[in-house]
């Protein structure tokens, strides 16, 4: 990109930073109005997740071009981006399969629940098959979909 000028590209870089950074930061803020928005602990879990991911993501771009010739700023960005890829949805997974074991009910508007019948609360185990599951939607202790709105709180 020799034919543009020092000042067209910090310019450019200052669009795209700013741009970046803007998305990032509604990223952020719908992930914090999804905490309080969303009517039960799963679906907040995953729009907290998965907005403030890209929201963090965006803003560790930025600072990966605000500071482009230090390589080591780059470098740290890059890993720790990548490190929030890979752990963020891993964790969030094991969360909420923690929430629905110990019995946090899903909201009543949910209309599947897959896990349904698969845990056995006296063995722990978790089916991985569904033509094995135990009473599926017949036992009410089984039964993780509220039924008021208090069981959602």
């Amino acid at each position: 990109m020799h034919f543009l000028t020092t000042s067209k590209k910090n310019k450019m870089t200052n669009i795209i930073i700013a741009i970046l950074s803007t998305v990032g930061a509604f990223a952020i803020l719908f992930a914090a109005i999804g905490i309080l928005r969303m009517p039960d602990f799963y679906l907040r879990l995953s729009v907290t997740v998965k907005a403030s991911s890209l929201g963090v993501g965006l803003l560790l771009i930025c600072a990966a071009i605000m500071f482009p010739d230090d390589a080591s700023v780059t470098t740290k960005a890059i890993a720790i981006i990548f490190f929030l890829i890979i752990t963020a949805p891993i964790a969030a997974h094991m969360i909420s399969r923690a929430a629905y074991i110990i019995g946090i009910h899903l909201w009543k508007g949910s209309v599947l629940d897959d896990l349904d019948g698969m845990y056995n609360k006296e063995t722990h185990e978790l089916l991985s098959n569904p033509n094995d599951a135990i009473n599926k939607s017949t036992s009410p202790l089984n039964d993780h979909i509220a039924d008021t709105e208090e069981e959602t709180m």
